[in-house]
């Protein structure tokens, strides 16, 4: 649910920590062997391939011992199903990665083979990596690109339509500014630079297409502004520590993916200690242009893929998105379902990551 940036289409999604880095574990080796075959002349079906290891790694998008408490039926659900297309694997291993880029960085080194990761994730480490698919998820009773209209209609509630695409949204928390800022959006006025600038802001790390990229966008689009010209902001390593953060008045704007309130509905109250709910203390004062959702992305160094490989994956996937067990693990980036995915969808996270590059220099 990985994912898991404003303006931008770098949608939802979408974010680990921790078993550790993948990134730091070492060039793969080759772990692809072919079963023994027999010399029986009636037989007719190839034998299965044997994999000895398949690497899985997830963004930290939420708290990671969440992300691999939840991820870890998927060891044996994706066993199983790869069995069904010709590969017996071995041993799944599943980590989360300390952040967004140390997934990306991975793939790219070939020392995990899958990766759950952003669109805007994929663009910036396309080189060493393939996406094969992307998530479908629950539309959103709100899709407005006017801040009230998220107010006006709360809370956000999932519809029965799937999206393959989300936004991301800058809220404002129960701080002083974090109210005045609120109250100056539903009163239906715009909000100035000197508003924004004057604020606390709690964003993801560059690589985030919800929590940095397409905020960027919105900046770049409404402002001509971005995240790096405000002048008080903290990155955050999960969208857990932004939440916790504005809870604690710490800081008084946050941006994440669309319906991010609804995940930290409940520890809002509990964990975070707040007497009224995230609803009533929280407003959408920002909407960023559509995002194309998270994406199942393959490494192009792992010794593993090939493009038999790679299809057996994406049918795996779609599979197991349909089954009740498959359904649970990948709520946790409220992923509903898989579909095939190509480079070329993601044309405008590349545009973004361009846009983030230039304002760098």
């Amino acid at each position: 649910m990985l994912t898991a940036v404003f303006a931008l289409g770098v949608g939802l999604l979408a974010g680990c920590g921790s078993n550790g880095n993948t990134a730091n574990n070492g060039a793969a080796a080759d772990n692809t062997t072919p079963a023994p075959q027999t010399n029986t002349a009636q037989e007719s079906t190839p034998s299965a391939t044997e994999i000895k290891e398949l690497k899985v790694s997830f963004v930290p998008s939420k708290d990671p011992d969440q992300i691999i408490t939840a991820t870890d039926p998927l060891k044996d659900l994706l066993k199983e199903q790869l069995a069904t297309e010709g590969y017996n694997v071995e041993k799944v291993t599943i980590d989360v990665g300390t952040t967004y880029e140390a997934v990306g960085e991975a793939l790219t080194a070939g020392t995990t083979d899958i990766g759950f990761i952003p669109g805007g994730t994929y663009a910036l480490y396309d080189d060493g990596a393939d996406v094969i698919l992307t998530a479908t998820r629950a539309g959103l009773s709100n899709d407005s690109d006017n801040p009230k209209d998220w107010n006006d209609n709360k809370p956000t509630a999932p519809t029965d339509e799937q999206a393959t695409y989300y936004r991301s949204i800058a809220i404002a928390g129960p701080t002083d500014k974090g109210k005045e800022l609120a109250a100056k959006v539903n009163a239906g006025e715009s909000l100035t630079w000197e508003d924004l600038d004057s604020a606390n802001w709690a964003v993801m790390s560059t690589s985030s297409s919800a929590g940095y990229i397409y905020p960027t966008l919105w900046l770049q689009n409404n402002y001509n502004k971005s995240i790096t010209d405000l002048k008080h902001v903290v990155t955050s390593d999960s969208y857990g520590s932004s939440f916790a953060r504005l809870a604690a008045g710490q800081v008084d704007i946050i941006v994440a993916f669309a319906d991010a309130r609804r995940d930290y509905e409940e520890k809002w109250t509990t964990e975070f200690s707040r007497s009224a709910s995230i609803w009533d203390e929280t407003n959408v004062i920002g909407v960023t242009q559509g995002i194309y959702n998270d994406t199942i992305s393959v490494s192009k160094n792992s010794s593993l893929m090939d493009d038999q490989f790679k299809s057996a994956l994406q049918k795996a996937f779609i599979a197991i998105a349909q089954t009740d067990k498959g359904k649970e693990v990948i709520a946790v980036y409220s992923h509903e379902g898989y579909q095939e995915a190509k480079s070329s969808d993601y044309d405008n996270e590349r545009k973004a990551q361009e846009l983030i590059k230039s304002q760098k220099q």
